[in-house]
């Protein structure tokens, strides 16, 4: 793919963290792309690629939850292939334990959920935190037993005392509903239930890019901060994928606005899995500088360290 040329001010300094990182290992590749000779994405690869753009650490999120990816047909031994891609992710991270942190990944509905989430929280490497992506896995946010399932997990999680990485927006593949009433359900019955622990919300609420149901869907979070809601006090919103190359002014004014709402100090940069020059660390923090923010502004959000990895980024 070609990259892009991308307008920004470079103005602010690179940021200290890129808080959504992802790699894939060999079979978790070939699952995803359909490419059995797919080599993955490594710990070395994605160093390399932070060193280029001067970034120092990164949150590594496991993908195991791919491996029950509800639009595709059931993998035979699904937990095994669970086990073992949040494994060799640990590994994997363990080999760069200064500049790399991992969180542990699984579809919340499934039957082994809280089996895999109480084997993370005793491992080593895992026991930081937990990844959920409610459109890989079918979360739908409209239906109770759904929402039942996931807050059991929230709640465990809670319990372990483990922070929350949560790609919010539902399934586009099986088009379910997404926007206020589904945040809401979000904020009242799962953030609810973890009030003890910090949760990232991915992609500022959406699945990348900036569209009306994911606007909608933030502007619950923004009324809630305005409101000094108690359950957003240990909420954070990162902004991955976020700003496209085609955006017009009027979109990108329309990002830093509810930025503002948020607050810089609970916003996070993250560029994704490097699976595209596009989405290499280095054009990512390029693209999110598009935005109209002030220098200063870009500055904070670029030096912003949240508490579940602050003892990892002051080493």
């Amino acid at each position: 793919m070609v990259l892009l040329s991308l307008p920004t001010t470079q103005s602010a300094q690179t940021p200290v963290i890129d808080y959504h990182q992802h790699l894939f290992s060999p079979a978790a590749a070939a699952l995803a792309t359909g490419n059995p000779n797919s080599p993955g994405i490594s710990a070395r690869n994605l160093v390399a690629l932070l060193d280029s753009a001067g970034i120092r650490r990164a949150l590594v999120l496991s993908v195991a939850y791919t491996w029950g990816k509800a639009s595709r047909a059931p993998v035979e031994n699904e937990y095994e292939h669970v086990k073992a891609e949040n494994d060799w992710t640990a590994q994997q991270v363990a080999q760069y334990p200064d500049r790399l942190r991992a969180f542990c990944s699984f579809n919340p509905l499934k039957p082994y959920a809280l089996e895999e989430l109480a084997r993370c929280s005793k491992d080593r490497q895992l026991h930081y935190g937990l990844k959920l992506h409610f459109g890989n896995s079918d979360v739908d946010l409209d239906n109770p037993n759904d929402v039942a399932q996931v807050r059991k997990v929230f709640k465990a999680a809670n319990g372990y005392h483990m922070p929350i990485v949560v790609h919010l927006h539902t399934s586009i593949d099986n088009q379910r509903r997404y926007g206020a009433d589904e945040a809401r359900v979000f904020l009242n019955e799962l953030l609810a239930a973890a009030p003890d622990v910090q949760v990232q919300i991915a992609h500022l609420a959406g699945a990348g890019g900036y569209d009306n149901a994911t606007d909608s869907a933030l502007s619950v979070f923004t009324d809630a901060i305005a409101q000094h809601d108690s359950r957003m006090k240990s909420v954070w919103f990162d902004t991955t994928g976020v700003v496209r190359p085609d955006m017009s002014p009027n979109e990108l004014q329309r990002i830093a606005a509810r930025i503002r709402q948020i607050g810089v100090k609970r916003v996070l940069y993250g560029s994704d899995a490097p699976a595209s020059p596009l989405m290499y660390p280095k054009a990512g923090w390029a693209a999110f500088q598009r935005l109209p923010l002030t220098k200063a502004e870009l500055r904070g959000i670029a030096n912003n360290i949240t508490p579940y990895i602050r003892d990892f980024a002051v080493r």
